[in-house]
């Protein structure tokens, strides 16, 4: 796939400066003036102020200008305005009116590769003593930005633009509500669901274990618990473990450990997944305002206003 993952979101919020904050102490490193990397992925946020928190632009990584121009071609017969060189590509998500940039990105690769941790299990010991996680005490730090998902009032144009504009392959279904999208090897790098309002619903952070879910988590919450959302958990679709929190604007932001992988090669057949099997494996239930932030009925109005 000459894509290979998401580069960067720029997300818009009234609070600024309170998103920044939460942000940096979410484990990214600000650089200043709102824009954030991650350890391995480089500069892959940016928090910029707008009148109610949405995506204002997401960029997607490639290999070459050959992947821009074939980008290029299907979205001309697609009938979608463009503008692009040999380096970039610039659109919109024609539903949300997301601004898009395609981009020639150096694909991440993390040297040395992060070592396994060592768990014990039945009749096997793979490690002795104390259990090793005891002994970070650094913040947890984000890898890299993993995956964005987005309301759109028109599913399936938001997924044609997708596929058969961007090149994105399909990954399962969620009935025909949602699509998990793939631009890389990992499972899903775009969730697209139907929605009232087009929306942001959460960005999703990379870590290396389900210790440092937790740990990143616990340190999030310890002193301001209406952070929680829903966690710790593991997804179905991805298989990822997960923990979700909210930011100052309303924006869920999740860490996640242990995503499903599919080869380039490899031939997958998407599955139709139905009810809770199309949110989570195990974990606690999802609240309502995961499935419904409560915002949206503000959003909503918002987005009504802004038309008229």
């Amino acid at each position: 796939m000459p894509l290979h993952g998401l580069g960067k979101v720029t997300l818009g919020v009234p609070d600024v400066e309170r998103t920044i904050a939460y942000y940096n102490e979410f484990g990214l490193d600000h650089r200043g003036n709102g824009l954030f990397a991650t350890a391995n992925g480089g500069e892959q946020l940016e928090i910029i102020h707008a009148a109610r928190r949405r995506l204002v632009e997401m960029t997607i990584a490639a290999d070459d200008a050959d992947d821009i121009a074939a980008i290029s071609s299907r979205l001309h017969k697609l009938g979608l305005p463009f503008e692009n060189d040999e380096n970039s590509l610039r659109t919109a998500e024609p539903v949300t009116g997301t601004r898009i940039r395609v981009q020639i990105r150096a694909r991440i690769v993390i040297t040395p590769a992060v070592a396994a941790t060592a768990y014990n299990g039945p009749g096997r010991i793979d490690r002795w003593g104390r259990a090793p996680f005891i002994a970070r005490t650094q913040p947890v730090r984000p890898r890299k930005l993993g995956h964005a998902v987005l309301g759109s009032t028109d599913l399936d144009t938001t997924m044609k633009f997708f596929t058969e504009g961007l090149g994105f392959e399909v990954s399962d279904f969620m009935g025909d509500k949602a699509a998990f999208l793939r631009c890389s090897v990992e499972h899903h790098n775009v969730l697209v669901m139907a929605a009232p309002v087009n929306f942001l619903h959460h960005t999703s952070w990379q870590v290396d274990d389900i210790d440092e879910v937790g740990r990143g988590a616990h340190a999030m919450l310890e002193n301001n618990p209406e952070r929680h959302i829903w966690g710790l958990g593991r997804h179905y679709a991805g298989a990822n473990f997960f923990w979700y929190l909210k930011d100052p604007a309303g924006n869920f932001s999740e860490y996640y450990s242990d995503m499903d992988t599919i080869p380039e090669d490899e031939l997958w057949s998407p599955e139709v997944l139905h009810g809770l099997q199309g949110l989570y494996a195990w974990g606690p239930p999802p609240p309502p305002s995961f499935l419904e932030p409560d915002d949206l009925a503000a959003l909503m109005i918002g987005a009504h206003s802004s038309k008229s």
